[in-house]
């Protein structure tokens, strides 16, 4: 069916002419002859007189120039017949740490050792493409929390804000409390039993101005459950930094991530290695779909680009006809001939 998204862009239509009334007449600051022989300098010039033309010969061209511009504005658009989106499934938001510490390289993937950010990426990212029928989106935090991605089905870009993301590019702390209250903001508009947070970090809330467990106790009221998982190797299984009794991971507050889940009936997960990760990946693909309202959306066909090709074209004739006018004349006779 075609129709117009902004139809109100017609109402623009009169401007030119009120414009006309409205304003004084512009002055050239040449003295006009009149003469008496003007056709005789018409047949010299090769050129007709505007004066001579009835005045509607003379405003037609940039009247229709001046409505292809309005219907190209009011977008043109042939919209198909509305097709079903699916009617079940998770309002599911991952929040990702991407402070400093989860750039600690004491992780496996495909037997070479990667960041703990990068093993999250590899792994999350087919988790997140695998979500048939789920609105996903990904918040990734630091000292402060960002919304990267807002709810949606297109979760092959998720996946790419995912891919995209950088260490400390929200700051160096970790604010776990902002990272759950800006999920919660985003996610009670939505039913209430299919609100899902997924958030993964190697360290303890050491930024941001929410306390966690203040943060969980909103969740649990707003019914958003949420997924912790831990990540980062034991100090023994980390390399040079473990024999030294140095590692990041051992900053985890696992006991705060323990109790943000239990207060929103969700679980606690620990992954030391991709395998654990892995298996954490397994069991969140076990979460039950919950019945949303049904949706249909309907695919549109955007058509301003023809009116707006035509006054280019149009436009491009004006003006060749202002600087070239004995040869489009010359032109036009030759077609009239051959025709």
């Amino acid at each position: 069916m075609f129709e117009f998204a902004w139809p109100w862009a017609f109402l623009l239509a009169p401007l030119p002419w009120l414009l006309r009334l409205l304003l004084p007449v512009a002055d050239s600051g040449e003295a006009a002859l009149k003469i008496s022989f003007l056709s005789e300098l018409e047949g010299l010039s090769g050129r007709r007189a505007r004066a001579s033309l009835p005045a509607w010969r003379q405003q037609a061209p940039f009247a229709l120039l001046w409505l292809l511009l309005l219907l190209a504005t009011a977008r043109p658009e042939w919209v198909g017949e509305p097709l079903p989106l699916p009617a079940s499934g998770r309002d599911l938001l991952l929040a990702v740490d991407v402070s400093g510490s989860m750039e600690q390289r004491d992780m496996q993937w495909d037997g070479e050792e990667v960041s703990r950010l990068e093993l999250v990426k590899q792994l999350f990212g087919d988790f997140i493409e695998d979500r048939q029928g789920d609105r996903v989106g990904l918040i990734l935090f630091g000292s402060r929390a960002y919304l990267q991605s807002p709810l949606t089905f297109d979760r092959h870009t998720v996946r790419v804000w995912l891919d995209e993301a950088l260490i400390n590019i929200a700051g160096p702390q970790t604010a776990i409390g902002d990272a759950i209250g800006l999920a919660v903001k985003r996610l009670r508009q939505r039913p209430a039993d299919s609100r899902v947070l997924v958030l993964i970090t190697d360290g303890a809330n050491n930024g941001g101005e929410i306390d966690p467990r203040t943060a969980a106790r909103l969740a649990a009221e707003e019914q958003v459950k949420i997924y912790t998982i831990g990540i980062g190797a034991d100090p023994q299984q980390s390399g040079i930094m473990g024999m030294l009794g140095l590692s990041p991971g051992i900053d985890l507050d696992e006991a705060t991530l323990i109790d943000i889940a239990e207060q929103t009936g969700g679980s606690y997960f620990r992954a030391r290695t991709s395998e654990e990760l892995q298996d954490i990946e397994a069991a969140l693909d076990h979460l039950e779909p919950a019945a949303q309202l049904p949706t249909r959306a309907r695919p549109a066909l955007a058509l301003y680009g023809w009116p707006l090709g035509v006054a280019l074209l149009l436009s491009l004739l004006l003006v060749a006809h202002e600087l070239w006018p004995h040869s489009l004349q010359t032109l036009s006779q030759r077609l009239r001939r051959n025709s």
